[in-house]
This record gives C-alpha cells, sequence and structure tokens, in this order.
C-alpha cells in the first residue's frame, strides 16, 4: 500500500479513529498510554483533530504504517521492540502537540522522515518509545523566480527533483542519488549527492528553515537563531527539536548532462585505472563526479573471483566535451563516445537509481524503492592520501576473501575544498580525497553476524589508509559501531566517542547549542548530541 493510500484511509476512518480512542481511553491495561493520547487530544488544534493520526498496535493499519519506511530488515523482526504508538502528524499542532506530551508523560520519541537511516534510530529504541512519521508534511513549494523552494520533512528527493523538474529544466538540487529518502534526515545530516563537487552539500543550499522546539514553538530562521540553525544544518536536526521544513536554493544544471558507468576487472587493468583515478576524481573539472564502486565478481576461470571496478559519473556538460576532458585527463579509463548517455538533468537521477532514463520521470514520486529491501549494514572512512598500486593489491586480496562486501568512494575536491570546516556542523572538507562507504546487503535473516563481521573486518583492514586521530566518519552513514549514548544516560564522555568522528571540533560547539536549547535532553537517541552536565548547586 502507497502511502497516498494510506493518507486516504486515515481521512475516511477518522470517525472509526475516534471511536477506536475511546475504546481505547476505557481499557485500564493502557492507561498511560491512553493518558498521553488525551493530551495529544487536548493540545491539538480542533480544527485539525490529531485521532486521524494516532495508530496503536491494535488498529488493522499499525503494522503496514509502521514497515512502510522500514528501510532495513534487521529492524524488523519478531524480536525487534515495537513502538507503543505512532503518531502520522497531518498538522503542525500534531507535532507541537507530540513534544509537549512526551515531556510531560516522560515518554522516548523517535522522529522518522524516510527511514533510511541505516542504524534504525528513527524507529527502534531500548525503552518503551513511539514514533512521530513525518510522511504525510510533503508538500513542496518551488519558485523559479527566487530560485528556491520549501520543502517539507516528510518529501523525498524523488518529489523534490520531480516538481523541480516541473518548473525548470534548467535548475536542480545538490542532494542525493536515491529518490526514496527523506528530505528531513537527509538535509539535517548534511547529506550530497553527484552535484557535491560542483555545489557542495546539500546544507550548503540551505537558507531557511521551520522547526519545533523542545518548548513546542514554531520557528524560523529568525526565531531560531544563528547558533540552532547552524546545528540542524549538518549536526542533525533530531538532536535538537523536529525539522518541519528547509528552504533551499536550487541550482544551475546545463539542459544536457552526461552519465555513463564503465567497467574494469583485475585482468582489465583495474589496479592500473583505480590507481590513477584516484590521482584525478578530486581535481578534475567541477562539473564531473565520478564515483568508484569496487565488488568482488566471478573470474574468467571456474572457480575463481577477481575485483570489479565500476566508474560511474554525471558531467553538468554533452558527451563530446566530456569524452576529450577524459581522454586528456583520465586516458586509462578508456571512455568511448558509446558509453556515454546524453539525457536531462532529472532523468539522470533515473541512471544513477538503476532506471532506464527513457522511462517516465513520474516514477521519482513513487516512495518506496525500486529494488527490494535488504537487511544491511554500513560503515564509512575518510582518505586524506593517495593509496600506493601495492597497496590496492593488497585490498584486492582483502575483498577476495571477504567476498560479500563492497566499497564506494566518492570523490571529493572541488567545492568542498573550498568551503571551511566551521561553515556547517559537517567538518569534512579540504585536505579530502574522497569519502568511502563499505556496504554489505543480505537476505538472510540468519547471516546478520556473519555480515556485520565482514564489513567490520574488512573496515580494520583499510586502517592504515585513512584518516587518524581521530579516524572520521560520515554522520549520515550512521554507525552505531563507533560508539552509543544509551538512552536516558545522557553522558557527554559516551558522546563524544562517536562525536568527534563525525564532527571533529565542531562536537563541541553542537554540545553548546543542545544545552542551550534543549537543557532536559529530550530530544535523544543512541548517537544523539548530548548536553553538558550542570554542576550541582
Amino acid at each position: 500500500m502507497d502511502v497516498l493510500t494510506l493518507h486516504r484511509i486515515q481521512v475516511s476512518l477518522l470517525p472509526f479513529a475516534v471511536l477506536l480512542f475511546l475504546t481505547l481511553s476505557a481499557s485500564a491495561a493502557n492507561s498511560a498510554h491512553n493518558t498521553f493520547a488525551h493530551c495529544l487530544v487536548n493540545h491539538s488544534e480542533p480544527s485539525h483533530p490529531v485521532t486521524s493520526a494516532i495508530f496503536t498496535p491494535s488498529s488493522n493499519l499499525f503494522s503496514s504504517t509502521l514497515d512502510a519506511y522500514v528501510r532495513n530488515l534487521r529492524f524488523n523482526t519478531s524480536t525487534t521492540r515495537k513502538p507503543f504508538l505512532i503518531i502520522t502528524a497531518l498538522h503542525v499542532s500534531h507535532v507541537q502537540a507530540s513534544v509537549i506530551c512526551a515531556q510531560k508523560h516522560n515518554l522516548q520519541m523517535k522522529i522518522r522522515s524516510g527511514g533510511h537511516d541505516y542504524e534504525g534510530t528513527s524507529y527502534v529504541a531500548e525503552v518503551p518509545f513511539f514514533i512521530l512519521d513525518m510522511f504525510n508534511l510533503r508538500n513542496i513549494e518551488v519558485d523559479i523566480g527566487s530560485e528556491t523552494a520549501w520543502v517539507q520533512a516528510g518529501a523525498t528527493l524523488g518529489e523534490v527533483y520531480y516538481r523541480i523538474a516541473e518548473k525548470s529544466q534548467l535548475h536542480g538540487f545538490p542532494a542525493g542519488v536515491c529518490p526514496t529518502v527523506g528530505v528531513g534526515g537527509h538535509i539535517s545530516g548534511g547529506g550530497y549527492g553527484n552535484m557535491i563537487r560542483k555545489y557542495g552539500l546539500t546544507v550548503d543550499n540551505v537558507i531557511d528553515a521551520q522547526m519545533v522546539d523542545v518548548q513546542g514553538r514554531l520557528l524560523d530562521r529568525k526565531s531560531m537563531g544563528e547558533d540552532l540553525f547552524w546545528a540542524i544544518t549538518g549536526g542533525g536536526g533530531a538532536s535538537f527539536g523536529v525539522v518541519l521544513s528547509y528552504k533551499i536554493k536550487l541550482v544551475r544544471v546545463p539542459e544536457t548532462v552526461t552519465v555513463f558507468q564503465v567497467r574494469r576487472t583485475l585482468e582489465q587493468n583495474a589496479t592500473d585505472v583505480v590507481y590513477n583515478w584516484q590521482h584525478v576524481a578530486p581535481t578534475i573539472d567541477n562539473d564531473l563526479f565520478i564515483r568508484l564502486i569496487l565488488d568482488v565478481v566471478n573470474g574468467t576461470q571456474n572457480g575463481t573471483k577477481t575485483v570489479r571496478a565500476s566508474f560511474m559519473a554525471l558531467y553538468l556538460g554533452d558527451s563530446k566535451s566530456l569524452v576529450s576532458l577524459l581522454h586528456e585527463k583520465f586516458p586509462q579509463l578508456g571512455l568511448k563516445q558509446s558509453d556515454c548517455i546524453e539525457t536531462s538533468w532529472v532523468r539522470s537521477v533515473l541512471f544513477w537509481t538503476n532506471i532506464n532514463v527513457t522511462e517516465p520521470v513520474e516514477v521519482l514520486l513513487d516512495r518506496q524503492p525500486q529494488s527490494p529491501v535488504n537487511y544491511l549494514k554500513r560503515k564509512s572512512d575518510y582518505v586524506k592520501e593517495p593509496i600506493s598500486k601495492e597497496g590496492f593489491e593488497g585490498i584486492w586480496k582483502k575483498m577476495i576473501e571477504l567476498e560479500d562486501t563492497l566499497f564506494q568512494f566518492n570523490p571529493y575536491g572541488g567545492r568542498m575544498a573550498e568551503i571551511p570546516s566551521t561553515a556547517s556542523p559537517f567538518p569534512h572538507r579540504s585536505g579530502n580525497l574522497w569519502k568511502m562507504q563499505y556496504q554489505a546487503n543480505w537476505q538472510q535473516p540468519g547471516k546478520t553476524d556473519y555480515y556485520i563481521g565482514l564489513t567490520r573486518e574488512l573496515h580494520k583492514y583499510m586502517t592504515p589508509f585513512v584518516s587518524k586521530n581521530p579516524r572520521e566518519a560520515f554522520y549520515n552513514y550512521k554507525d552505531l559501531d563507533l560508539g552509543i549514548n544509551h538512552n536516558g544516560k545522557n553522558s557527554y564522555a559516551e558522546a563524544r566517542v562517536y562525536g568527534v568522528k563525525y564532527f571533529k571540533d565542531n562536537f563541541d560547539r553542537l554540545v553548546q547549542i543542545k544545552t542551550k536549547v534543549d537543557p532536559g535532553n529530550f530530544f535523544r537517541n543512541e548517537q544523539s548530541i548530548p548536553t553538558l552536565p550542570y554542576p550541582k548547586s
């Protein structure tokens, strides 16, 4: 069931929801949660009744509502703790009521937009909790005249791209290549896409925001102040409040862009091509982004394995210019005109998500992923110094030994090297050649420990090649292996373990802002920003 259908069902079932609410309120067994539900009703606007947005485990739609945005099957098992309530906010007053009532009744709240959080921290918890689900708050208002758009947190990136393209074929937005990712988490965590070298991160193109703070107030950039605005543009909005929407600055894109994917195995001289890629990709024309994907495939001889390097690119220009550029700067790749596909920018998004560029662009409005949802584990690293050919040959051996893992290398340079590391909480700017993502995907529920173990072993092997002191990581590639601030403890010492890896020197500024705007640490999760402990009087 898609969310549009779900929303229509929600509205049509309003009388039933009210009856169900009253019935549940009479149940002594659920008295605490029903008191919370009464509080929600009392604090939401009568013209926008919250009852139609409340789902309890006894509701027929509870499971489908919960599962609709679970993107990692590791957190959708029979033993996974389920929320005692889901609030699918339909209006700002539902968000305000959720914040006020959760504090009043000392309840844990998880905020979910698209559900792509790799560790499920937006929809699972160690303690009893409820979910504030933002998927109904997904309005997008594009103003080509000012080259801006207001985008609500529950919208998906695919919806954003589609709505921009409706108004203009010469505008885009530098965000992720997965269309089903939710705007709220992606932007607030400092998301990126394949225009990162041209236009920087998503947060480098955000100019305003609306959020509900711990007091239930609706704030914009002016009323929240520059410190809090800074924090929610890369520091993770869920640590500071509930972000309702962002005002984004659109960027210019040419009428024609070019994409390609070229693959080389070790037998096809992949080592030499990869070695040269690392010197070219971060320094070449800013209009070109070449992602490198490394995986293990069958070799040319039966029973053998080899490493395959896939070079996937977006070029903001025509194919003739691209081929000429790469013949000069990266001849080892051997790019041919026939490898290239010229298309519009919005259709290039289809290419990057493995959809034929001739498909109707309306596929971007599909909120469910095109490929099956997997069990998955992700980790990240940053590379600051080139890796030798001998180093790569050792990596190939380790990959073949482990087999069921893969790498993504995403080049930096360009605009990323020009923006100060303190401009947003995201600190990984100048000095980084590329960001690395480790991936493991599987379908068998009994193999979780095995696959997580593989990613950890590969991550350990890569230690000599990556950043040090701290070993840096990307916040939007959430990885609980880096440390956990257990719910309720609010330990600065625990949080600093992962905080400096994600945010480096910006971590302490985030802590100071958090302490000021949410001193009771209401907005928290397993890797949230902590508050400083107040001295005892």
